[in-house]
């Protein structure tokens, strides 16, 4: 799966937050979006994701050189991570993981239960959602995005609300994704893009 970017803009009312943003993301390749908070890092993650749309340009996914996926089923072959995403929060750690699996493959090898195990949150299958700290609500997050079946990975943030351990635990499940995935990561936190080998700034796209 690739991504073909181009002349890519987004204006809210009268300011541009980037324009003519031109990239090829490709597949088992690991992508960091950085800049200054305001340059529109989430907003540029948002856009490939389909989250929301963009002002100007387009996007193109491809699972083959020429063979192009139409935009409005992308949603079947990314996960995005970000601290926005909102949780249902009446459903318990089980009742979630089967909802989001329902609609997305689990990965291959694994099931709900080893999903558990490797969130480390055994004590909390049956726990609402709603009683979960922040950073295991984060540590779900991430986890429903890591263990989909989908050969690209958006991650925004991603170490957000994490303690120490979350983060180690997050860069074991980066460096095991990294291999079979196209990833992006919308960060301006250096620790959570170390993995990525192409850095893209922001700044280099002028607002205007």
């Amino acid at each position: 799966m690739d991504i073909l970017v181009r002349d890519l803009g987004k204006k809210f009312r009268k300011h541009w937050v980037f324009k003519g943003f031109n990239y090829h993301f490709k597949f088992g390749n690991a992508y960091a979006i950085t800049g200054p908070n305001g340059s529109g890092k989430s907003t540029l993650l948002q856009i490939i994701s389909g989250f929301i749309p963009a002002t100007t340009g387009t996007l193109q996914y491809k699972n083959a050189p020429d063979n192009a996926i139409d935009n409005e089923d992308f949603y079947k072959y990314h996960t995005l991570a970000s601290p926005y995403l909102e949780l249902i929060e009446e459903f318990t750690l089980l009742e979630i993981l089967q909802f989001h699996f329902n609609f997305k493959k689990i990965s291959n090898g694994l099931s709900i239960r080893s999903v558990i195990d490797r969130l480390y949150l055994e004590d909390s299958t049956d726990k609402p959602i709603k009683y979960f700290s922040s950073g295991m609500k984060q540590r779900l997050k991430l986890g429903l995005a890591f263990y989909a079946e989908v050969p690209v990975l958006l991650l925004d943030e991603p170490t957000t609300n994490l303690d120490e351990k979350g983060i180690e635990w997050y860069h074991e499940e980066v460096t095991k994704q990294q291999k079979n995935k196209l990833m992006v990561v919308s960060s301006n936190v250096k620790n959570e893009y170390k993995h990525c080998p192409h850095i893209i700034n922001l700044l280099d796209w002028k607002k205007i």
